[in-house]
């Protein structure tokens, strides 16, 4: 960081940018557990690595630590164990306290996207966290996954496809129409002019 530039302290870093890290590895690990290890141990890495932090939205910087170390874990893991948050855990959850993951808690999807989202494999899933949920374009997600732009594009293409097949149930069917308003009374006794 340079000179000039105030450095906040590491409870201002740790306050300011919790929740945004919290919610990110949230998504990526599917469970409150192995999300609060994986935001430990970015703070740590960012705690560590700060001297070396060269100007640049650290916001991003963030977003690359807390994918890169998901990404490590799920690599040396073989086998990722997906835990959905259930409703009745979620109700555990809540707080009036301002802890990140409860305030999350109550802003998380629905169980059957959740469990979509989970059976994501780790590249997909990251990838598809980052445009959908984060909101990151794609050159960004393709600078914090160290990918090619045409890998992300596609990653995040096959991995929505997944999505859609998965929650297929949600999508309408032949014979039922989306809601457009109430029907006109000679449509209704069966009268059409």
């Amino acid at each position: 960081m340079q000179d000039s530039q105030v450095v906040p302290s590491w409870d201002e870093i740790v306050a300011q940018h919790s929740e945004r890290v919290y919610r990110l590895a949230y998504r990526l690990t599917g469970n409150q557990a192995d999300a609060e290890d994986l935001t430990q141990d970015v703070f740590v890495r960012v705690f560590r690595s700060l001297s070396t932090y060269s100007p640049g939205t650290f916001e991003g910087w963030l977003h690359r630590i807390t994918t890169n170390l998901f990404l490590d874990g799920a690599r040396r893991k073989q086998r990722i164990r997906f835990d959905a948050l259930s409703d009745e855990r979620a109700a555990r959850l809540r707080s009036d306290g301002g802890i990140p993951h409860d305030e999350y808690a109550d802003q998380r999807f629905e169980d059957d996207v959740e469990q979509a989202l989970a059976q994501l494999p780790p590249d997909f899933r990251a990838a598809v966290v980052l445009c959908d949920i984060e909101g990151l374009s794609y050159e960004e997600i393709a600078e914090i996954l160290d990918a090619k732009l045409g890998t992300v594009r596609s990653r995040i293409h096959r991995g929505r496809a997944m999505l859609r097949e998965a929650l297929a149930h949600r999508a309408p069917t032949a014979g039922r129409e989306r809601y457009s308003g109430p029907v006109p009374r000679q449509v209704q006794q069966g009268v059409v002019r």
